[in-house]
């Protein structure tokens, strides 16, 4: 049985929505496939301290937000590098961005 998943454009819109009722900014830096792309999502502290999310597939059979790469502040263009290689290497990805303080209780299950 195939579990419904929202479109990705939906997902993303409402997520931002969310943030920016918080208080927070959010924003679509790179946009990947409207209905079937995966998502990345970006947290970060006042444009600091990123933090990469992408839903990993678990042993359950479900997925989960799971930090894929931290940046380093001694070495934040790595950081920027990485998002970039993921971007090329799925051109349906959607990466956002969320500048909110706990930015991760916003993809929390």
């Amino acid at each position: 049985m195939e579990d419904a998943r929202l479109p990705a454009h939906l997902e993303v819109s409402g997520l931002i929505r969310r943030v920016q009722a918080e208080g927070g900014f959010a924003t679509v830096l790179s946009k990947g496939e409207h209905d079937a792309g995966t998502i990345m999502i970006v947290v970060t502290d006042s444009g600091r301290n990123g933090r990469a999310y992408e839903r990993m597939p678990q042993l359950d059979g479900s997925r989960t937000w799971t930090v894929s790469k931290r940046e380093d502040p001694e070495n934040p263009a790595e950081f920027a590098e990485y998002l970039a290689r993921r971007g090329n290497q799925d051109p349906d990805l959607w990466v956002v961005e969320l500048d909110i303080a706990d930015g991760e209780r916003f993809i929390a299950p």
